[in-house]
């Protein structure tokens, strides 16, 4: 089996289900941003998410990669200025939820209670080829295609956190002089 970058965020691998895209023959600029997201999103949330931005009624905001992206008045429910509608990368990324999902009901996890761990986006090779110029001359015509991991895990029931660790923790942010006085006072009553 091939290690995944994020297999550490997996704490619970029995909880756990991984999907995996090597080589993708899509911008890794534009996959980056739709990664960033949908990370933490519900599956079922996810698809119809990018669904909508397949028919460009949401947008993908775009805040790392954003050099000369054109400003969208739908970015500014995600706080952001600039968008756009990267068709190429959300059909790459719909599959591997898709296989995701599917390795998930292998492994007999809750469908619906599944949401989007991490989503790992890495560069791969250049893809090299060439584009011929003015006066002879010969430029470099790459692309920048990615490798992509998906996590999803099914959300974990809440715990009440227990009383006992809030008195410990509150003598750990004491320094010692703080601590012996505590001790002192306790001795007397």
């Amino acid at each position: 089996m091939v290690r995944y970058a994020a297999a550490a965020l997996a704490t619970n691998p029995e909880k756990t289900a991984l999907a995996r895209g090597e080589y993708l023959r899509t911008h890794f600029k534009n996959m980056r941003e739709v990664a960033a997201a949908l990370t933490g999103l519900k599956l079922t949330k996810a698809y119809t998410y990018l669904s909508d931005v397949s028919d460009h009624k949401q947008i993908i905001p775009f805040r790392r990669f954003a050099g000369g992206v054109g400003r969208a008045s739908q970015a500014k429910q995600f706080k952001a200025t600039q968008g756009r509608w990267p068709e190429k990368s959300v059909k790459f990324i719909t599959r591997l939820l898709k296989n995701a999902e599917s390795n998930a009901d292998a492994k007999s996890l809750e469908l619906e209670e599944l949401f989007i761990k991490n989503i790992v986006v890495q560069q791969a090779p250049k893809t090299r080829r060439r584009t011929y110029r003015a006066h002879g001359r010969i430029n470099p015509y790459q692309g920048h295609p990615c490798h992509v991991e998906v996590i999803l895990s099914v959300s974990g029931e809440q715990v009440e956190r227990s009383k006992d660790k809030d008195a410990v923790a509150s003598l750990a942010s004491l320094n010692r002089r703080q601590v012996a006085r505590k001790r002192i006072e306790a001795a007397r009553a």
